[in-house]
């Protein structure tokens, strides 16, 4: 690689989260982009092994994200306050986190654990998503 890509890769790497969100919503604007697609995006593979003539088993998913997708004003603090306990951001950040939905407050966990968030987020009046 050059210098001028690995000095903005190290760049990067300092950055904090919600730095890194802000440049992705920037980015977003500038290049006339939507990340939120493309970061949803997999790749499927097909089993081409047609030897098996017994039912293909479907794998069960084990990890789940968190997203939350609306949080109205009158409950706003009551979520932000389930924000920051189930993450470890200030105030500052957890803040701008609910006031930027839809956000991924968790990634890669499990059933049991996405379900309880979601309910503690619900409660608190949130409107949030499994995926």
């Amino acid at each position: 690689m050059s210098n001028k890509i690995n000095s903005i890769i190290e760049e990067l790497k300092s950055l904090t989260l919600l730095e890194a969100a802000e440049l992705v919503k920037q980015i977003e604007e500038v290049f006339d982009v939507d990340t939120s697609t493309v970061s949803g995006a997999g790749m499927v593979m097909m089993n081409t092994d047609t030897s098996s003539n017994s039912k293909e088993e479907v794998e069960e998913k084990t990890e789940f994200d968190i997203i939350l997708e609306e949080v109205p004003a009158a409950k706003k603090i009551a979520v932000l306050k389930v924000v920051r306990s189930l993450t470890a951001l200030g105030l500052k950040e957890a803040k701008e986190l609910v006031e930027s939905t839809p956000k991924t407050i968790k990634d890669s966990i499990s059933k049991e654990e996405a379900e309880e968030i979601k309910n503690k987020l619900e409660e608190a009046g949130a409107k949030v998503s499994i995926k």
